[in-house]
């Protein structure tokens, strides 16, 4: 009998041992019933406690504990399906391309660890099930991170180790009656981990479900199933393969809902195909995902049913016409994200409904395509991208990016790559392959086969590729790491790229047009981020080559932790005492980690991705339809006619462009002639409710602005007009204080002050507003991008200058100019740049409280742009609530704003501040025409500009920079506002250089000046 030999775990050529086939991921029932029920008695979950030892390498691991002698019923208990670092164990360790051994151990590829190297022994005691009993029995684990061990009753049963597929053994030799002592042995790094180098928190243990099995005698043990439709994708032949062991028939029932739509019955035969023709099925796509299920009735020679089998058939045709992709004869865009199974609270152990929020999220937000990166997924999520329609990139499990990162850099030859040039990983790789497809082949969502990822290239990789075509000639294949070495450029059936700026693809596809252009990885989501990312999505209407991409990536990996005092909060790399990690780069969702909810980033997401663009002009509306499949009837259209964020009508429109098409129509509302600002939006919504939205949803939208002046002549509203009150006659008084000018009207007073050189005082119906002086503001608090691209030091003057203004001494401050019914109060500043640097801050003061500030500065050539050009005012916490017209409803930055609608919004000032990872610039408002503040009785302040940007947080932007965790911010005391003409936008290409691209960086190439309003509310 083999023997388990620990030091092959160093072998990359021992990866598994007396494991079983992988196969198809189908389900077998019993009968027809069971079926019906959704539970097999053929199998017998092994989910739930067991006996667990910890260790912190081989040698200090527990030896014989899995003899059938040694008793482990004293242990500790520890849940599968979970990794041990979420059950106290070890810790959580995040990294991205450096591997989780770097700088502890001296280690190169063919050597893993041994002095830190978590060993987590299992135990599991039971019973064999009745309807088992005299019966073979199998077990399966759906996942172990990353190599794995097994013994049944003290013999030596098995090894595996690819850390994201099935491993399955055979039972049947070792048991016995009554108890059965099952034992596991996990070693968290092995010869495989080198080709486990993924951009993820770094977890072990038994993580998915374990479950015993059994088969009939007659039994199918794998289905491969196609739908091959002709060249008009009309009519189709459904191909099924089956291998099986034992005699009798199948009897094979293809159904639409309840309806027959064909059958075939066969023998059974070791492998068998069978080919059934189908007249017009309803195709598959991520717009129509239509299913069929074909059921399999097996039946043993005395005619009885010895399993019942459902799989859901998608009928789709993928390939390539002309270099590009097409679904069903049509080019298709991937509007993609890249998934990480990943869950705040129990990490790639994701639970049923954390799945199922994921995939009504991407539907509910346009979204179209998942890539599993970088590996494959737990078997369910498929299953749901078929029903709900999502395409899907397969990854197959591998990336050693850490391997082949010092070829980039210079400091290594090709040689370092893993698996690269080096042949004795092909067999493994092969292997990974194969399972990867073999579990996953049935599935219509599925489109493309990934290879990998940033695991360099060679042959190794080519072979791969080959593998996946020979095994499926109804997919394409994909690999982006040949962008660094060319020498197999046949590995990917597309051009893949990540992180290229528009003008990189651009230029690409001018000299090579041989391939689609993707970006698997594109729009880095860290942190306030995806700016400009609709100059990606415009690209995919222009350039043909171009099919879209995903961005990086679906959710922040945070895992739930307490602070000191208690109080729950998303951690990050680092924040579990792990060291080497890359800290919070693990935050780059566009939903967040914790309860999954969307963040700021996902309005723009959904507008970009959005399959009807609907172009307003004043009376009539351009309609493009980017389906490939719907027709707009297939939606109510809506048209929303707003004045000034108030709705006054609304009408529907029918409409029905076809798939591709576009028809331009007339707007069944007038715009009125009487003066004002209008909105008029076109609205696409769902006609009957989905699984994933209400009957009503918006799915698609656009929208004109119109401003009509008093002749009645229309303009579009952003042409530059001032909304400012208008001035007021009401008196005011002056006093001329030794330090300090006092302007008095009716119901307010304002004091200026010599010494402090500001506005220190503004007190309305009785009551101080002002907690601190507005002052002049320059700066916001860094993003990741903003770090990435040294923004904080190529722009670190600007941060002097808001903190340390000083006054001019070249003008008297404050200068005072008295009129008729305002005075005008002046402040000069010197800031702290190099060359030096000024501005000035006025304020005209008018009698019924209204203070109009106007920022001026002439910029230094030197100095170049700023982060924000504004001003920052600082108020009591009490005023806690926000109330704005403009851009919304979530926060727009001016290469951010697309998704947006012109409105009238209201939230809390808590709610501007994103749960962002790391605290960092949020919550600002573009083009706000109007904003308030508010306590709960209505109390507060009023500010008014020409399309300004406006932000209400608890926190200026020196205590948001300051913190690295949300728990470090102070206790709340402020409601912080800052206006301003103009911010530069967020970027969003890459987080680690890319700039802020230059049409939305501050306009320094002439005067600037900032005019805006304020006033007490009563």
């Amino acid at each position: 009998m083999p023997q388990f030999d620990y030091e092959k775990v160093k072998d990359p050529m021992f990866f598994k041992e007396n494991t079983l086939e992988a196969h198809s991921d189908h389900i077998c029932y019993r009968s027809l019933e069971e079926l019906e029920e959704k539970n097999s008695s053929f199998r017998y979950s092994l989910d739930g406690l067991w006996k667990f030892a910890y260790a912190v390498n081989y040698n200090s691991a527990i030896q014989n504990f899995e003899s059938a002698e040694y008793d482990c019923n004293s242990w500790k208990d520890i849940r599968v399906p979970a990794h041990i670092q979420m059950e106290g164990y070890d810790s959580p360790q995040y990294a991205n391309v450096q591997y989780p051994w770097d700088g502890r151990e001296q280690i190169e590829p063919g050597e893993i660890p041994s002095f830190f190297n978590p060993v987590a022994s299992y135990v599991k005691y039971f019973t064999v099930p009745e309807v088992m009993k005299g019966k073979p029995v199998y077990i399966s684990f759906q996942g172990v991170e990353s190599g794995m061990a097994l013994w049944l009753n003290g013999a030596y049963v098995g090894y595996s180790e690819d850390s994201f597929t099935p491993s399955e053994f055979e039972l049947t030799p070792y048991l016995t009656e009554g108890e059965n002592k099952l034992a596991v042995q996990v070693f968290k790094w092995t010869a495989g981990s080198w080709c486990e180098d993924q951009d993820f928190f770094r977890f072990s243990g038994i993580y998915r479900s374990v479950y015993l099995y059994t088969v009939p005698e007659t039994h199918i043990q794998d289905i491969r199933v196609k739908t091959l439709l002709d060249d008009t994708y009309t009519d189709a032949e459904l191909e099924v393969t089956l291998k099986g062991s034992g005699s009798g028939q199948v009897l094979l029932t293809l159904k639409d809902g309840q309806d027959t739509v064909a059958q075939a019955l066969v023998n059974m035969a070791h492998e068998a195909e069978i080919k059934i023709p189908v007249k017009h099925p309803a195709l598959w796509s991520a717009e129509e995902p239509n299913l069929y299920e074909l059921v399999l009735e097996v039946r043993n020679p005395q005619e009885e049913t010895a399993e019942v089998i459902s799989q859901m058939v998608g009928f789709r045709r993928f390939e390539m016409i002309d270099h590009m992709m097409h679904i069903n004869g049509k080019r298709i865009v991937f509007k993609g994200v890249n998934r990480h199974e990943f869950s705040s609270k129990t990490g790639r152990a994701v639970s049923d409904d954390e799945i199922l929020l994921d995939i009504m999220t991407m539907k509910r937000n346009n979204i179209n395509a998942v890539r599993t990166c970088h590996y494959p997924d737990d078997s369910r999520i498929y299953a749901l991208c078929d029903k709900y329609g999502l395409y899907m990139i397969a990854e197959n499990n591998l990336e050693s990016h850490g391997s082949w990162d010092p070829i980039i850099r210079g400091e290594a030859g090709m040689e370092a790559a893993v698996p690269g040039d080096r042949r004795e990983w092909e067999p493994m790789m092969l292997d990974r392959v194969n399972s990867c497809y073999q579990r996953d082949k049935n599935h219509p969502a599925i489109v493309i086969w990934s290879c990998g990822n940033e695991s360099f290239g060679g042959p190794v990789i080519y072979e791969m590729s080959r593998l996946f075509r020979k095994l499926d000639d109804t997919r394409l294949v994909h690999y982006e790491g040949l962008f660094h070495d060319r020498r197999f450029n046949d590995t990917s059936d597309m051009e893949s790229q990540m992180y290229p700026s528009v003008e990189d693809i651009k230029n690409f596809l001018a000299k090579d047009r041989s391939k689609p252009f993707i970006c698997c990885e594109y729009t880095h989501a860290m942190g306030n981020s995806c700016g400009a990312m609709h100059k990606y999505t415009d690209l995919t209407d222009t350039e043909p080559l171009y099919q879209g991409g995903f961005i990086w990536d679906y959710i922040d990996q945070s895992i739930e932790k307490k602070d000191r005092y208690g109080k729950s909060f998303q951690a990050y790399g680092g924040d579990f005492g792990e060291r080497p990690c890359d800290y919070n780069f693990s935050g780059n969702g566009i939903v967040y980690g914790g309860e999954r909810d969307e963040s700021p980033k996902m309005q723009e997401v959904k507008f970009n991705y959005q399959n009807i663009t609907a172009e307003v002009s004043r009376d009539k509306v351009r309609i493009k339809n980017k389906n490939l499949f719907l027709n707009t009837d297939s939606f109510d259209c809506v048209v929303l006619l707003e004045k000034e964020g108030k709705l006054i009508k609304q009408a529907a429109l029918e409409t029905k462009v076809p798939p591709l098409g576009e028809e331009t129509y007339d707007l069944p509302l007038a715009v009125p002639e009487k003066a004002g600002e209008y909105a008029v939006t076109v609205s696409f919504r769902l006609k009957q409710a989905e699984d994933w939205a209400p009957a009503g949803y918006e799915t698609a939208f656009g929208q004109g602005v119109f401003q009509v002046e008093e002749t009645g002549e229309s303009n579009s509203a952003h042409s530059g007009r001032v909304v400012l009150p208008a001035e007021t006659t009401e008196k005011i008084t002056v006093i001329k204080g030794r330090l300090n000018i006092g302007v008095h009207g009716r119901d307010f007073e304002c004091m200026f002050s010599t010494l402090k050189s500001g506005l220190v005082s503004y007190r309305y119906g009785g009551r101080e507003m002002t907690e601190q002086i507005p002052m002049p503001n320059f700066w916001r608090a860094p993003i990741d991008n903003d770090y990435g691209s040294n923004m904080p030091g190529r722009y670190a003057q600007w941060k002097l200058a808001s903190l340390y203004l000083q006054p001019d001494e070249e003008y008297p401050n404050p200068a005072l100019e008295e009129k008729e019914h305002s005075a005008v109060i002046t402040y000069h500043y010197i800031m702290a740049t190099a060359p030096v640097s000024k501005c000035s801050l006025s304020y005209e003061v008018f009698g019924d409280g209204t203070i109009t500030a106007t920022l001026s500065y002439d910029p230094v050539k030197e100095l170049g742009d700023m982060p924000e050009f504004g001003v920052m005012f600082k108020f009591n916490a009490d005023y806690e609530n926000v109330e704005w017209y403009g851009n919304g409803p979530a926060e727009t930055y001016a290469d951010r704003k697309h998704g947006a609608k012109l409105g009238v919004y209201a939230n809390k000032v808590t709610d501007n501040l994103a749960k962002y990872l790391v605290p960092q610039e949020c919550g600002n408002k573009t083009e706000v025409r109007w904003a308030k503040i508010t306590d709960n009785r209505g109390k507060g302040m009023l500010f008014t500009g020409n399309h300004m940007n406006f932000s209400a947080l608890p926190y200026t932007p020196h205590e948001m920079e300051s913190a690295q965790h949300p728990y470090e911010l102070p206790e709340i005391h402020y409601t912080v506002v800052r206006v301003s003409s103009q911010q530069m936008g967020i970027g969003g290409d890459d987080s680690w250089g890319a700039r802020v691209h230059s049409e939305y960086l501050t306009d320094v190439s002439g005067p600037m000046k900032f005019t805006f309003s304020f006033r007490g509310l009563p």
